[in-house]
């Protein structure tokens, strides 16, 4: 490789998206107090960026401005110019994102900042050409007229900077508002289910035209009000929805049909076409729901599907020290020659390649009929292409296939005169054959940070599949890596999360200079994920970190006057707010979460200002919450476990036995939204019999495995039947 032209201070960094840009013209510092009393000290503006290493608009907003030398000059003679990972630096994307969607009605990524020297913004949007164009002003216009204004207009752009912080701070406020009592449930469960109701795309499944995102939160949702629901027309609808969106998802091409895992979002109604980056967060919570899936329905298809799933994560995104890998890039090198990269190359099929790869007659098959030919049909290939040019304004996509299953096997079976065992056979043959001819591609980059709260829901997504699907080295998988996040994640001296590690030079995993501490939502998506992991492993040890991390969580973001959790921590003078996210997206929002498991840590440790504090959550968003509560489907799926009640299910019995085990494989096959688990195994010294002094008074019933149901630390009469005890976990 030829020795870079440039390097600037980016390349001491360990963040992949950091790295990337190290070598541009550009003089970026990264977030820090040496660039901001660069500022100060030069009375220079700041130029902010903000993006991550899968993004697709970051990659070609770098090679169109930030490797131009001449663009570079510009934003070097006139700002102290500063490069953030979003996905590392959460706490500074919100606050900057928080100002360019208030001030623009949109945001995203690469995110583009103006900031005085005192960090207060006053311009900013997303992705800028280079140059003019008939709709868009280019980026080399924008920093020429903005060091233009900073020379002549100085005071007001200093006292607009500060009107405009004040008007965040006031609107972006989350705080209690006078009631007392947290919003009614079932009117705002109600509303809920009509708003997703009314998005619902009746057809292909999802809750918008395009472009469609899989949204984990709204089918959590969706199957909590099935629960709570179950014999009404709206249950009914609401587990319709929910396991559609999901099938249909399964067929698209979001999903990968023969690398395994999801993309993260498509850019059409069908879930065909997708943006093709793979992220954490999603696996991780596609296993979970997925797994709720199969515990509703019974129906194979979505076991393997989250089958499908663990396994590209365990594949691709594994250290072989135990924690995950953030994200797989959308874009890469067609072939090993190419000279510049392309979305979705690693993916997408011409239909002569192919032919070529699958030329072998079928036995048995209409005459004359390849392996090819039935592989095609089923998966919609087409000779030209599949793939609208609508969607594919780059043209990097033309005369290439995505796979998306457009028949379903009895119908593929039949056209080609098979049977639906043997088509099976034959479509894995296929895959199994593009799989090899793939792994001759270029890979895409995989960015090694490793995040402690997106491995939280990953660990959270083999737990939940381990104990639904029955499948012990899912849970082993999940303990591994909360291991790996203690080691490596975790300062047992301080008894404090930290946010990320990384996989340095020959795979050692390797930490920041000054490590970054962990957030809310780092603490939240851990803790879920410990409780998830004792619930399926009844090791005490991941129940007595969950609940010292949660005393930790409340030390460090709890707001005593407004209520709720802050994001981020006191005490950051270079962070100007500190917000609490009010909407779950692509991942729910921490106070969401941590709602339901405040209750958890009640049950587990009998400590009654934890329900008092999911209380308090709830007031602080009830006017959101009743309002607009499709903006928050997590959160109304706590409100509906907070005003039920947790059901305790205490077993009672040797973990070993094959008595206790049927009883516990019993209340994992079981979906029940509302209830924790736990084992009482007679050992009075151990954890839980410390916390909840009750379990010594529950005993085994005839020497058998025997089932409490309790709630609020009061029992049921004891069950010693399995089909008695199905009944009774029922919501």
């Amino acid at each position: 490789p030829s020795v870079p032209r440039h390097t600037n201070r980016l390349i001491n960094e360990k963040s992949p998206y950091l790295l990337q840009h190290a070598h541009n013209p550009v003089d970026w510092y990264p977030w820090g107090q040496e660039a901001f009393d660069k500022a100060k000290t030069e009375n220079k503006l700041i130029f902010l960026s903000v993006g991550y290493s899968t993004c697709h608009w970051c990659h070609v907003m770098e090679e169109e401005s930030f490797k131009s030398k001449e663009i570079g000059d510009i934003m070097n003679e006139h700002f102290v110019c500063i490069k953030v990972d979003r996905e590392e630096r959460p706490d500074v994307d919100k606050v900057y994102m928080t100002f360019v969607q208030a001030t623009s009605g949109g945001g995203g990524w690469p995110m583009s900042v103006w900031l005085t020297p005192d960090l207060k913004p006053f311009a900013g949007g997303t992705y800028f050409p280079p140059e003019d164009g008939v709709h868009r002003v280019g980026f080399r216009t924008v920093l020429l007229r903005i060091a233009e204004q900073w020379k002549e207009n100085k005071d007001a752009l200093l006292e607009s900077s500060q009107r405009i912080l004040e008007a965040l701070q006031h609107t972006s406020e989350i705080r209690v508002q006078g009631q007392e009592s947290p919003p009614p449930a079932k009117e705002v469960m109600d509303t809920c289910f009509q708003q997703l109701s009314r998005s619902y795309d009746e057809d292909y499944g999802g809750f918008s035209k395009s472009p469609k995102f899989p949204t984990p939160v709204n089918l959590n949702f969706l199957f909590t009000y099935w629960a709570l629901h179950q014999t009404t027309p709206e249950g009914a609808r609401a587990l319709q929805m929910a396991l559609h969106t999901l099938k249909m998802m399964a067929h698209g091409g979001i999903h990968d049909h023969i690398g395994q895992g999801f993309h993260r979002y498509s850019t059409d109604q069908h879930w065909h076409v997708p943006h093709f980056e793979k992220m954490l967060y999603d696996q991780g919570q596609l296993a979970a729901v997925y797994s709720r899936a199969f515990q509703i329905s019974g129906d194979d298809f979505f076991a393997d599907v989250v089958r499908d799933i663990l396994l590209y994560v365990s594949r691709d995104l594994s250290d072989q020290a135990g924690g995950f890998y953030s994200a797989e890039d959308a874009d890469s090198y067609p072939t090993t020659t190419s000279g510049e990269k392309r979305e979705g190359a690693f993916c997408v099929w011409a239909a002569e390649e192919l032919r070529a790869l699958l030329p072998d007659p079928v036995k048995g098959a209409t005459d004359g009929t390849t392996l090819g030919d039935v592989f095609m049909h089923h998966y919609g290939v087409e000779e030209a292409g599949n793939v609208d040019p609508m969607k594919d304004p780059h043209q990097e996509l033309k005369g290439k296939n995505v796979l998306i299953a457009r028949c379903s096997p009895e119908l593929t079976a039949a056209r080609f005169g098979l049977e639906p065992v043997q088509l099976s056979a034959l479509l894995q043959e296929c895959r199994q054959r593009l799989s090899s001819a793939r792994a001759q591609r270029p890979r895409p980059h995989l960015d090694t940070k490793m995040l402690a709260a997106w491995n939280g829901l990953m660990i959270s997504g083999f737990a939940q599949a381990g104990a639904a699907l029955a499948e012990q080295e899912y849970v082993s998988r999940a303990a591994q890596a909360a291991a790996f996040l203690r080691t490596h994640l975790f300062d047992p001296d301080s008894g404090r999360l930290l946010r990320s590690c990384y996989r340095g030079k020959d795979n050692v995993v390797e930490q920041c200079a000054v490590p970054i501490q962990g957030f809310l939502e780092d603490y939240v998506f851990v803790i879920q994920a410990l409780f998830d992991l004792y619930e399926a492993s009844l090791e005490q040890g991941w129940l007595e970190w969950a609940l010292h991390l949660q005393h930790m969580q409340d030390k460090l973001f709890w707001d005593p006057k407004g209520f709720a959790y802050f994001s981020t921590e006191a005490g950051d003078p270079s962070l100007l707010l500190r917000l609490k996210d009010d909407q779950d997206g692509a991942e729910p929002t921490p106070n969401s979460v941590s709602v339901t498991n405040l209750l958890r840590a009640a049950c587990y440790s009998g400590h009654m200002d934890w329900m008092e504090k999911a209380r308090k959550i709830l007031v602080a968003f009830s006017e959101r919450l009743q309002k607009i509560p499709i903006t928050l489907p997590e959160m109304v799926r706590a409100t509906a476990v907070f005003h039920h009640t947790l059901k305790q299910v205490v077993v009672c019995g040797d973990p070993q036995g094959e008595d206790t085990k049927e009883m516990l494989h019993c209340v994992h096959s079981v979906f029940s939204p509302n209830k924790v688990l736990m084992v009482a195994d007679g050992d009075s010294t151990g954890f839980l019999y410390r916390q909840l002094p009750f379990l010594a008074s529950l005993e085994r019933k005839d020497g058998k495995a025997t089932a409490y149901i309790c709630s609020n630390f009061t029992c049921s009469l004891p069950v010693t039947s399995v089909q008695e005890l199905r009944g009774m976990l029922s919501p």
